[in-house]
């Protein structure tokens, strides 16, 4: 059967993490989880803008960003597949595919329910199992959810998602006693969505506030549950304000903010040389795995070696802007940062799309600013349906 030793580089694979010469250094202390494709951004809008979309204008794959905007969705439904290659210049067969869309219940324009459905297929791999035979996989993860939204007043919503987890990384061995089988989980996010349009000179302009806290669950439980995970917990925090440039165009400026509510792994290196420091990093490192996910999240905040400073280095950020016309062209750039010492991602990003009534395409591209990234000319594409549209063409209004 195999060991963590081998998952555990296949999960890293999944998050892509930059494979530079920081993770040489001490101080290379990123937080570690489980099903890490969980947190790779599905959609060619939200990527083009820095990996963003927390406080973005609504559309079909608000699932992932914030689902909370779906009850301020002007169509009815919507449907958005998604593709993007990923890790290409490593390997070509490698992928992450999504379908995610929503819809608009009750007579009051108010709520929306939704749903996703993500697949992360690492490819075909080969292993040479104990020099008895060699077994080929295709080791993959996946996710499915379902979500509802409301409107609490005219500015502001609230969203609820429920979500189902199964990752499977592993070889089984037909020589052993028991089998290794693939990993499930279930987990929820929360959020929230705040918008107003403030008066700037003569101007009607929007300014809108999100967040989303999402993975709130079960740990995913490797090899039987002998090598339990931390899903990947995250807060994401945005903000994004959009002006009139003139008559049909339009620009937004967007931020948001990252941070994993999971603990960091305790290293052996922070603590004293000898028996005495040997033995408290155990006990840590014991303390770390049998600790639940619910006060990992918790101890996220405290868990550091390095105090509050250092735990500032785990939050990550991304600044995009997109230009609007008409609703019908758009273009958009933004740029991701993450700390060297956290995962060393940072690259720019840029993107366009073209909408009919019917649907809309968008694509993104990645230059990645870390020396020898494997994420360096990651491409996306997203194709959506909107239900408004279709009915227009089969003439029921």
């Amino acid at each position: 059967m195999i060991s963590i030793r081998h998952i555990f580089p296949l999960a890293l694979l999944s998050l892509g993490g930059s494979l530079t010469v920081s993770a040489q250094k001490s101080d290379f202390n990123p937080v570690q989880t489980g099903v890490n494709s969980l947190g790779i951004a599905p959609d060619a809008r939200g990527a083009s803008m820095g990996d963003l979309g927390a406080a973005t204008e609504p559309d079909a794959n608000s699932q992932f960003w914030n689902p909370s905007k779906y009850a301020f969705a002007y169509s009815k439904g919507a449907v958005s597949l998604s593709y993007t290659p990923w890790l290409r210049k490593l390997v070509n067969d490698i992928f992450l595919a999504n379908v995610s869309g929503y819809w608009k219940i009750g007579s009051e324009d108010n709520q929306a329910v939704s749903a996703s459905l993500r697949y992360f297929s690492l490819g075909e791999v080969s292993s040479d199992n104990s020099g008895l035979d060699i077994q080929t996989i295709n080791p993959y993860e996946m996710s499915i959810d379902l979500g509802y939204s409301r409107k609490l007043s005219e500015k502001f919503s609230m969203g609820i998602v429920f979500r189902y987890i199964y990752s499977d990384l592993s070889f089984s061995d037909s020589y052993a006693s028991d089998q290794s089988t693939g990993a499930s989980a279930f987990s929820a996010d929360i959020s929230g969505y705040y918008t107003t349009y403030p008066i700037v000179g003569r101007n009607e302009c929007q300014w809108s506030w999100g967040f989303d806290i999402s993975n709130i669950g079960s740990k995913v439980n490797y090899n039987h549950g002998d090598n339990p995970a931390f899903l990947p917990t995250n807060l994401r925090l945005g903000t994004s304000f959009t002006f009139p440039l003139a008559d049909y165009h339009n620009l937004s400026l967007n931020l948001d903010l990252n941070k994993l509510l999971v603990p960091t792994m305790p290293r052996r290196v922070d603590y004293a040389d000898g028996t005495e420091g040997e033995f408290d990093y155990v006990k840590a490192y014991e303390d770390w795995q049998n600790m639940s996910s619910i006060t990992g999240i918790f101890k996220s905040f405290s868990d550091d070696p390095g105090g509050f400073k250092e735990e500032l280095r785990e939050i990550s950020y991304s600044l995009g802007a997109e230009y609007n016309y008409n609703d019908q062209f758009f273009l958009r750039g933004g740029y991701y940062y993450q700390n060297p010492t956290k995962g060393n991602l940072q690259y720019f990003a840029l993107g366009a799309g073209f909408a009919l009534n019917v649907l809309r395409l968008d694509a993104s591209y990645m230059v990645a600013t870390a020396q020898n990234s494997p994420l360096d000319q990651t491409l996306r594409f997203t194709l959506t349906f909107d239900m408004d549209g279709l009915k227009e063409i089969f003439g029921r209004k």
